[in-house]
């Protein structure tokens, strides 16, 4: 069962902020499969390709349904292009790589063209694979894959189906780390991560806040304290990550289980 909440935007710039709450993340997944699903019907429709970005951590498992009836057989996964806000500078067979965790729990089950799921070049450094990832970012903007927001003049993805920390960090973009201001750059790098591993390259806020939709996944008690912080009124100078993302023009929908939003008061 969902419940479905209204949540005051975080300043007069964002488009849309829902908040879906669900008894429990099996819920959320069966929800999370049908919301994709749509977007993904729509976006076809419309451009004749589909744009998604996926994170890391919980998000792949919330995202199982995909693989199964009905989306299985009825999602034109021709139409898909698949990329990661952020990545891990490993091996992509390396326990902590995103795409490993991905190509394992969703894109080895799902019929997507293997020359559309775009994963990092591992061979290069941390600051070469974000250069090198923007650059196919530009060239699939060039081919008209990949949608530029008129709003931002950065590119817009169709959705982003992001996770965040229990720290309140999503993509890998820190509380109080300096890539968080980072405005010119499309996709940048980091070397002193907090979290392990230290190198990853990540999406910035320009990119993410140009989205159409981002769903944001949050299950368990241990998001809560962050949770609670992010969906207040009262917003204060030291912002989180995640209350960093503000859409132009776009839909931004909670996903959250019980447990998530239990220290949030409607």
């Amino acid at each position: 069962m969902a419940t479905d909440v209204a949540v005051p935007a975080p300043s007069a710039a964002a488009s849309k902020w829902k908040r879906l709450t669900f008894d429990t993340e099996e819920d959320v997944a069966v929800s999370l499969a049908k919301y994709t699903a749509e977007l993904s019907a729509k976006f076809v429709a419309e451009r004749g390709a589909f744009t998604a970005v996926l994170s890391g951590g919980t998000l792949i498992e919330t995202l199982r349904k995909l693989a199964e009836p009905p989306y299985l057989e009825t999602v034109d996964w021709s139409k898909w292009h698949v990329f990661w806000v952020d990545e891990r500078v490993v091996p992509k067979d390396h326990a902590d790589s995103n795409y490993k965790l991905a190509y394992d729990g969703l894109l080895s089950k799902v019929p997507i063209p293997a020359g559309q799921v775009y994963a990092i070049n591992d061979a290069l450094s941390a600051e070469g694979a974000a250069d090198d990832y923007e650059t196919i970012l530009r060239q699939l903007v060039k081919n008209g894959v990949l949608a530029m927001s008129a709003a931002t003049g950065f590119p817009k993805f169709d959705v982003m189906l992001l996770g965040m920390g229990p720290d309140g960090h999503i993509a890998s973009l820190f509380p109080g780390h300096p890539l968080v201001n980072e405005k010119q750059k499309w996709v940048t790098h980091i070397t002193d991560s907090p979290k392990p591993p230290p190198e990853r390259i990540t999406f910035t806020f320009p990119v993410i806040n140009s989205s159409a939709y981002v769903a944001m996944v949050v299950i368990g008690a241990g998001k809560a304290g962050a949770v609670q912080k992010a969906l207040s009124d009262k917003k204060t100078s030291d912002l989180l990550p995640v209350e960093m993302a503000v859409l132009q023009d776009g839909e931004f929908t909670w996903f959250a289980d019980q447990e998530a939003v239990s220290m949030v008061r409607n």
